[in-house]
């Protein structure tokens, strides 16, 4: 990309409108994102697939277990918190430049909050809720950046303060007055 462009820089996740690759094959859609293209200078990830995931694949989940964060795969026992975590720090290490983020929400990668923790791989109800591995490391390492699902968005405010702050880093990044 153009280091002067002043388009925003947004990692946004594959599934809103680029590519049908939820665990169940489909695209998520999301028209506010499809909005943006044009405007803003997408970089747009699944970390699921990156990982090694297929599409469709079996679901993954987050499991809590001896106060551990684990991402599991109940269909295949498969624990890819350590895939996950290794691919989440390389990926966010590369971008830097980001001006923000737009995460699908309630993903057990994406999720910023509202994701389904479990203290087992077989439970079938969440003990609580929180966020899922990549959009968690995302959070921890850009605490300035403003990072925002797809639900979060359809709030105008949140939208408003949201495209306001990443036109703003972009035209600070290219060297303009906001």
């Amino acid at each position: 990309m153009n280091k002067r462009s002043s388009k925003p820089r947004v990692i946004v996740s594959k599934c809103l409108t680029f590519s049908a690759c939820r665990w169940d094959g489909v695209a998520a859609g999301d028209s506010f994102v499809k909005s943006l293209k044009g405007q803003v200078d997408f970089v747009a990830v699944c970390p699921e697939a990156l990982i090694g995931l297929g599409i469709p694949r079996h679901p993954i989940r987050i499991v809590i277990s001896k106060g551990r964060i684990s991402l599991m795969q109940p269909a295949t026992l498969r624990d890819l918190t350590d895939r996950m975590k290794s691919f989440a720090s390389k990926f966010l290490g590369r971008h830097t430049d980001a001006d923000g983020f737009i995460l699908k929400e309630r993903s057990p990668s994406c999720g910023l909050s509202g994701v389904k923790w479990y203290s087992r791989i077989d439970s079938r109800r969440a003990m609580s809720m929180g966020g899922g591995l990549f959009g968690s490391e995302a959070v921890k390492r850009f605490p300035r950046l403003p990072i925002e699902t797809e639900e979060s968005l359809k709030d105008p405010a949140v939208r408003e303060r949201f495209l306001k702050r990443i036109f703003k880093r972009a035209a600070r990044r290219a060297g303009r007055k906001a």
